[in-house]
Parts: C-alpha cells; structure tokens; sequence
C-alpha cells in the first residue's frame, strides 16, 4: 500500500510540473491572438497524440495489450460517460482560455490553485474521504491564499467583484473541480487511456463545431488568429500531465482531494514565468501567495506519507 501511495503522490507533482508548462504555453498562445481556434487547435493536436494508440489497440491489440498504454474497447455505454467528461472540460477550457488571455498569469496561476477546495468538499461528501490534521493544514493555506490574491489584483486595476474575466476564470474552476470529480469516479469505471484518448476525439468534433457555427462566420470582425509554434506545445504538456493525472487517480488508495490539490501546485512555474518572461507586475505581494502554496503542498505531503 505505501508503494501505491508514493507512486501515486509522485505522479500528483510531475503532472503539476508538466501543467505548469502548459499555463505558460497556453498564455503565450493567447497573447493578441483569437481564443477559439486556439482552443480548437489543442484539442487537434492532442488527438492526434492519441489516435495512434487507439488504431493500434484495435487492429493489432496485442502489441499494447499488457501496457498502461492500451486503449481497450468499450460500448455506448462507456463512450457516453466520455462524452459528458468532455463537454465539462471543454466548458471549463473555453471560460478559462477567455480569462487567460485578458488576466495576468500570475493572478489566474493562483485562482486556479484554489480549484481543490471545491474537489475537496465534493470528494468528502460523494467519496467519503478523510483529511488527517497535516492535510487540512495544506487546505487552509491554499484558502486563504486566495484572499490574499484578490488584495494583489486590486493593485493592478483588477477588482475581482467587477472583473468580468475574473468570473470567467472563477467559472472555469468551478467546472474542473466538477471534472475533477467526475474523474475520479470516470477511473473506477473505466480505463485511463480509454478516458483520456476518447475524450480528446470527442473534444474535436465539438470544437470543431463551435468554430464553424460561432467564429469562422464573424473571423474578420474579431480578434484574428496567429499561427504559433507555442499552440503544439499546449497540446503536448497537456496531454503528458493529464496522462500521469488519469493513471495517479487509477492507483489503489489514491485520494482524488490530495491529487487536485498538489496538481494545483502548476502555480509555481507559471509563477516564475509570469515573473521571468512575461515581466508582470505587482510581484512581491503575489510572492506571499506563492509561498502558502508551497507550505500547502508541503503539509499535504506529510499528511499524505
């Protein structure tokens, strides 16, 4: 059992690291350029990444058969619970990819760390788990943390009653804490690859209908699409962070409270790119943000081992 707990608290903190990655790239795609195609584009390229896995499974199944990269075969049944994980996540991107752009990183960084409160509540009431007291420690921080942020964005002209970019973003943690619960039930179901490779196909078909219904229609009279190298990079981060996400959730004892949480910890590298590259204002109170994320994620990891 111990075994299983660090492996799966250890793939917790690489997917956080690889979705920190994915913030920064996502930003850099967005800066001057349209949101939709952006967001259409991601879900392209992160099909492509899986739509090998998923012909070789079927055609030649036994040259993935005993990998964790096998995508088995399943019916309606299953597909229908794949398709509703991917309208929650699509919800949740488009209202986050829409806040990203017009927010700096290092005020969405932090808000989005605040996601695994609400899968925390949730996890207690549907899942039944328990929170020891160095666990609850790491909770608090990261709530309070989030007050301390609305207090730095009203420096930067950003009133977080007001803002309607904030209650996008805000919007767009509420729906991914409801995804994140959805995926730990999703992973009592059924198979990660199958979730995660599925999932990203029927991302396309309904992207690609927003994007012809919504914006190729009014494409000249709003902001125009840029090609960037960045957009692949989206795809590529996402899809290895919610990889080693969907297979720490598949592990025995795994707690899907302590997993949102630590994933959350995404906040520190987009945090020193916010800072390093993106040159964004205001940091040294956002610093003390930072800083009870990280004791947070310290005590969650005492309390988890």
């Amino acid at each position: 059992m111990t075994t299983f707990v660090a492996m799966w608290l250890f793939l917790a903190f690489l997917s956080a690291v690889l979705l920190g990655f994915y913030d920064v790239f996502k930003k850099q795609s967005l800066k001057d350029n349209a949101v939709l195609p952006v967001l259409f584009l991601n879900t392209f390229f992160s099909s492509l990444v899986f739509l090998p896995f998923i012909l070789v499974s079927y055609f030649a199944p036994e040259t993935l058969h005993n990998s964790v990269f096998f995508v088995p075969e399943a019916g309606w049944e299953a597909h229908r619970l794949i398709l509703l994980k991917s309208f929650i996540v699509l919800s949740s991107w488009i209202l986050g990819y829409f806040g990203m752009k017009h927010l700096p990183i290092t005020i969405v960084g932090p808000i989005n760390a605040t996601r695994p409160v609400m899968v925390l509540i949730g996890a207690i009431l549907l899942f039944g788990e328990r929170l020891n007291l160095y666990q609850w420690i790491g909770v608090s921080l990261a709530i309070l943390s989030f007050f301390l942020l609305s207090r730095s964005g009203k420096k930067e002209g950003i009133d977080f009653k007001h803002d309607r970019w904030i209650y996008f973003v805000v919007l767009a943690a509420v729906l991914g804490a409801v995804s994140g619960l959805y995926d730990k039930y999703l992973m009592t179901q059924l198979s990660p690859m199958l979730v995660q490779s599925w999932y990203n196909i029927y991302q396309v078909v309904i992207m690609g209908s927003i994007i012809a219904l919504l914006w190729w229609p009014q494409r000249r009279s709003s902001t125009p699409f840029t090609w960037k190298w960045t957009i692949v990079c989206i795809s590529l981060f996402l899809c290895a962070a919610d990889f080693a996400y969907f297979y720490s959730l598949s592990l025995e004892s795994s707690m899907v409270s302590i997993v949102s949480m630590v994933r959350r910890s995404s906040v520190v590298v987009s945090f020193l790119f916010g800072a390093l590259v993106f040159r964004e204002k205001n940091l040294k109170s956002k610093v003390i943000d930072l800083i009870l994320v990280l004791i947070g994620m310290f005590f969650l990891y005492l309390g988890t081992n």
